[in-house]
């Protein structure tokens, strides 16, 4: 259970952005910080690296990973058959319109103060939340896995505000359509956000790879290890 703990709040580093893809973990630090041992921590790293969330270069560390352009695709494959489906799907009583409302409000008002990373945070919960009209607990694992996943590939884009405001508005109007029952439209508009958001996050990998080159943290698998603060 500590080693779940761990791996917790290490996943929820990563998807708040405190964490970014190529960073290397220090152990010294990190077992401090969350009051583990080095060899608990070290069972962590071995936990998230079988996610995919990390990588392990023998003689260099450990990286949080960068996803490739492969894995980026597929995040978004997933993403449309899910949420477009959920909300084709959905009826406006779900209970899960409340953290949806909320998440549009807080994306709103944190745009407003200029305080960019907690937008995206907050357009993250807008998506769990359309994610759980679908009323399955299998999806919401899947996606809250995602999650991370795509907070990796945000990671490489270095200016929030350029990568989350266009967005604001958009979650906005999703949920507008979907108050108002129409279902259809509300899919439609997701679909048109998603393909937006893909094409700005695949041109963000293409410079983050052009200005690294070929990264010694680049997994096979498109993602990326914890990097050292």
């Amino acid at each position: 259970m500590v080693i779940d703990r761990a791996a917790e709040r290490l996943r929820s580093q990563l998807v708040s952005g405190e964490l970014l893809p190529g960073q290397r973990l220090s152990e010294v630090a990190l077992s401090a910080g969350l009051g583990i041992s080095r060899n608990s921590l070290r069972e962590v790293f071995r936990l998230l690296t079988k996610e995919g969330l990390l990588r392990h270069l023998p003689n260099r560390g450990v990286f949080v990973a960068v996803p490739s352009m492969a894995s980026i695709i597929d995040i978004y494959r997933v993403r449309r058959m899910v949420e477009c489906q959920a909300l084709a799907q959905a009826i406006a009583q779900h209970p899960a319109r409340q953290a949806m409302r909320e998440a549009v409000a807080d994306q709103r008002r944190l745009a407003q103060a200029g305080r960019w990373q907690e937008v995206g945070t907050a357009n993250m919960r807008f998506h769990q939340g359309v994610v759980a009209l679908a009323d399955s607990e299998r999806l919401n694992a899947l996606f809250d896995h995602l999650l991370v996943e795509l907070r990796l590939a945000f990671g490489m884009l270095h200016d929030a505000e350029f990568l989350h405001a266009p967005y604001v508005e958009m979650n906005a109007a999703i949920f507008e359509r979907f108050e108002a029952g129409d279902m259809a439209r509300a899919a439609e508009l997701m679909r048109e956000y998603l393909t937006h958001s893909e094409r700005a996050v695949l041109s963000a990998h293409a410079r983050h790879m052009g200005e690294a080159g070929a990264t010694p943290a680049t997994a096979p698998t498109g993602r990326r290890s914890l990097s050292k603060k």
